[in-house]
């Protein structure tokens, strides 16, 4: 499934890992919320803003956990890691709240609910692709070494 996605996105020009799979994403979307072009329309810019709140919280956390890593573990700072933790947590929950509103004014119920499925289901094979591609760099380079005959 992934695969024939994977494929398509061999035509486009050049673009970053992260930029692939973005295009990627999207594709998946797109395919799942099966979107009529009006919905399509509508739905993509409301979607462009939702994922860059998401994504700009995940940076934001990611730069906090490795200025955490660089100081040294009390229980002080594991209990303000977890509040830290918490609040990243309730503010992602408080996006998809507020964009669920947003969705359902251009979409369905039905297909809302898709896309955070969708979502879902994208990043569980992206991390399964991941693994397996981990899995199979250590059989095939059982020494470690990072350069390839």
């Amino acid at each position: 499934m992934l695969s024939a996605l994977a494929v398509r996105s061999q035509d486009a020009p050049k673009e970053s890992g992260e930029d692939k799979v973005k295009s990627l994403e999207i594709l998946y979307i797109s395919r799942e919320l099966d979107l009529t072009p009006e919905e399509a329309q509508k739905f993509w810019p409301v979607y462009k803003q939702y994922s860059h709140e998401v994504n700009d919280l995940i940076s934001e956390r990611r730069k906090k956990s490795k200025e955490l890593k660089t100081k040294p573990r009390t229980d002080e700072m594991a209990n303000e890691a977890l509040d830290r933790e918490l609040g990243f947590e309730k503010r992602m929950l408080d996006i998809k709240t507020k964009y669920k509103g947003e969705f359902l004014k251009v979409l369905p119920a039905k297909k809302v609910s898709g896309l955070y499925r969708a979502e879902r289901e994208f990043r569980s094979m992206m991390i399964r692709q991941l693994k397996e591609r981990r899995e199979n760099r250590a059989i095939n380079n059982p020494k470690g070494n990072k350069h390839r005959p």
